[in-house]
């Protein structure tokens, strides 16, 4: 009401302006009234058409892209104009923070390492992230707004779609086959749903790692306690002599021994995968840890073999002791078991290019084929089961070089042929090894010092 009044104001002096004018005009024509009235109705459309030019201007402006500032005219289009930028300016605001806050709602879907794909009532596909792309074998160009069981027609996922029951994951194989994938589905909206994937190949294979695992250790432990209940059954019930009755408990120890041994690699190994790696700051002299595990080797040859052991005499390496004599040890303890009476075993510390170094236990074993080398370290993994339990093996050995190995940064390399023997090398990181000068005293006894037993 208050711009009423000013606007009704100036409609009427613009009506007297021009009978005003309009009356003396009338001077020339005689006719006051008819000129005057003439005069009123040519300011009002003056007024008109000066009033339609600037609603003109603001609706061009209105019309365009909005770069520059509304027309700043005076009187009613010019305050409509301007409350009209500001309205547009402020949802252009709003506009602005929403489209920032959904980049970052899509960039952390986005950053997630499960899939996250939307369907539409119609079950096309509306979005995904790259995730789910990988995982579901779709094209980011392509595969928009396409029926989702058209790309993806494993056939549990379709009927899990289809039957409309979303309480529980469904899981089927990935595209090609190379993973394992876990989708659920809720649903949202009007008819919408949210698809999330998971790729589990590596809990699905540790799964099964572990199933496999636990079967091994309980056919392990079983075989020889059947072994020693029979021998105290028999005993107790028969009446056996002397001979018989220390061959009875020969026997039993040796699968007793076996069991301890086999309980001790177990210990080994969940002790090694449960603590912290070792640490880079204390150092082992490398050339007395070699000679423990060659004398423990020569007592467990019982002279059927010739052992030698070169080189370590300059060297440390930074870790843990009693692991890397555990490795070392597993090593010579498979060559002794596998290489034939009068067969030789070599153990070396040698330097390498850039600073790294190894451990070499090589042997004139009957050597291991090439097909088996890849599952070597693989727990209860044996080329021949048989004769690793007669040799007196627990399948484990290989592993837990493997894990110290690694916990030192390094890797285990592994070359043999049937026939012609094998070559274990742990290679040793330059960060976790370094040379010193050798003392005098310990040099003469260790270099070269080869044992015929």
């Amino acid at each position: 009401m208050a711009e009423l009044l000013p606007r009704a104001v100036a409609a009427l002096l613009v009506l007297g302006l021009g009978a005003l004018i309009g009356g003396i005009f009338s001077v020339f024509t005689g006719r006051p009234l008819a000129m005057s009235a003439l005069g009123a109705l040519l300011a009002l459309l003056l007024a008109n058409v000066r009033l339609a030019v600037r609603g003109h201007r603001f609706l061009e402006w209105l019309r365009g892209p909005r770069l520059v500032p509304a027309p700043r005219d005076a009187g009613f289009w010019g305050e409509l104009a301007y409350r009209v930028e500001r309205a547009l300016r402020g949802k252009e605001l709003e506009l602005s923070d929403e489209r920032q806050r959904l980049a970052q709602f899509l960039a952390a879907i986005e950053a997630s390492p499960n899939g996250v794909m939307l369907l539409d009532a119609l079950d096309q596909i509306s979005w995904f992230n790259s995730v789910a792309a990988e995982h579901l074998g779709l094209d980011p160009a392509r595969d928009r707004l396409q029926r989702v069981t058209n790309l993806v027609r494993a056939p549990a996922f379709v009927a899990y779609l289809q039957d409309g029951r979303f309480d529980d994951p469904i899981v089927f194989p990935g595209p090609l086959g190379r993973s394992t994938l876990s989708v659920i589905v809720r649903a949202y909206g009007e008819g919408m749903k949210l698809v999330l994937t998971q790729d589990i190949t590596a809990r699905e294979r540790a799964e099964a790692m572990r199933r496999d695992f636990v079967a091994n250790v309980s056919h392990e432990i079983r075989t020889p306690l059947t072994v020693v209940a029979g021998f105290v059954e028999t005993l107790a019930q028969l009446p056996l002599t002397e001979v018989e009755r220390r061959r009875v408990l020969t026997l039993m120890e040796q699968q007793t021994g076996r069991m301890q041994s086999l309980v001790g690699d177990l210990l080994t190994l969940a002790q090694l995968e449960g603590s912290p790696r070792p640490g880079s700051d204390r150092w082992v002299a490398v050339a007395p840890m070699l000679q423990r595990a060659h004398d423990d080797a020569l007592a467990l040859s019982a002279g059927r073999h010739r052992l030698e052991v070169t080189g370590g005499e300059d060297a440390e390496v930074a870790g843990s002791e009693a692991e890397l004599l555990s490795a070392v040890g597993n090593l010579l303890n498979n060559a002794v078991r596998y290489t034939p009476v009068g067969g030789q075993i070599h153990l070396r510390w040698l330097w390498r290019e850039g600073g790294s170094a190894e451990i070499e236990v090589s042997d004139s074993g009957i050597g291991i084929a090439r097909e088996h080398l890849p599952r070597l370290t693989e727990r209860f993994y044996r080329v021949d089961g048989s004769r690793s339990r007669d040799t007196g093996g627990t399948g484990l050995g290989l592993s837990i070089v493997k894990h110290v190995v690694q916990r030192h940064g390094g890797e285990i390399d592994v070359q043999s042929e049937p026939g012609k023997g094998s070559t274990f090398r742990l290679l040793l990181p330059a960060q976790r090894v370094r040379q010193h000068a050798p003392a005098l005293d310990s040099v003469a006894p260790s270099v070269g010092s080869t044992v015929n037993v």
